[in-house]
């Protein structure tokens, strides 16, 4: 007869949204166990079975009768585990048996959130088509009078013909005409504290500050995912790839940037505070 006491089944790959205490803590669990504790409540050995990869053994416990959305003390459901697995088979399993796709752990995280923090990307192509419901952005706002005057609808922003313009962050676009550079931040950084921390702090500074010398804000997506920050576009890149195009520069020119360059330093520190530690060439 199964205990109706909550139980925890402990694996080497958390929640995504798990406190980071936690990951450290599950370091030591192996990703699959060769044997399991004798008497083991059939619902956790279900969870087991789904990190292993064993199909078959599922298959005996869920016609056993076993619950195929049974939660262990932390929220967490044989599909959250087989999903940080990527174990495709088994979520297809666990879906045609009924498994809820939708299921929060204690953390507020889904088997969905969870495959794309261990991309795992068969397994959210599979969620997808049966209805998995996308992580909630993390500025979206509840009330439609709530969302920024600077919010752009993703669909006016054209990818067609997007190129990369630094490593994976940022990519142009298309936006009502004209070209931009977009800065993204995907799904999958959704958990990281520090990347959204980071992307916030970023918008807010970018709408108090007007000069010449910086980028102009154009606007921002932050009520759907992925998140993007829009600027305008400078085709002629960074200083250090015109330094690779032009090579030495003329005094005059070395002057007359530096100069441009130490503006903007001062604007920074007068009109917000913030003092600028990172004046390297790929980032001029």
């Amino acid at each position: 007869m199964e205990s109706n006491k909550a139980q925890q089944a402990r694996f080497g790959r958390q929640s995504s949204l798990a406190p980071p205490e936690r990951h450290e803590d599950s370091r030591g669990f192996d990703d699959e166990v060769e044997v399991l504790p004798e008497g083991i409540d059939p619902r956790v050995r279900l969870m087991y079975l789904a990190n292993e990869g064993d199909s078959e053994g599922i298959r005996e416990l869920l016609d056993s009768g076993t619950d195929v959305n049974f939660k262990d003390v932390d929220g967490r459901t044989a599909l959250h585990v087989a999903a940080c697995q990527g174990r495709t088979d088994v979520v297809q399993l666990l879906l045609r048996r009924g498994a809820d796709v939708n299921l929060e752990d204690r953390w507020g995280s889904t088997p969905f959130a969870d495959a794309i923090f261990y991309k795992n990307h068969e397994v959210i192509k599979l969620l997808e088509e049966h209805g998995a419901k996308p992580p909630v952005a993390p500025m979206h706002v509840q009330n439609a009078r709530e969302v920024p005057e600077y919010e752009i609808h993703p669909s006016e922003l054209d990818f067609t013909k997007s190129v990369n313009i630094t490593k994976g962050t940022f990519c142009s676009a298309s936006w009502r005409g004209i070209q931009v550079a977009v800065k993204l931040l995907g799904e999958e950084l959704f958990t990281d504290e520090d990347k959204i921390k980071a992307f916030t702090d970023e918008l807010a500074l970018l709408q108090k500050i007007r000069h010449p010398n910086v980028v102009q804000f154009l606007g921002a997506v932050t009520q759907s995912s992925p998140m993007m920050i829009v600027t305008e576009y400078l085709p002629k890149g960074d200083l250090r790839a015109f330094l690779k195009r032009k090579g030495s520069l003329k005094p005059i020119i070395a002057v007359k940037f530096a100069l441009d360059i130490a503006r903007l330093v001062c604007l920074l520190w007068f009109r917000a505070g913030i003092m600028h530690t990172s004046l390297i060439s790929d980032e001029i």
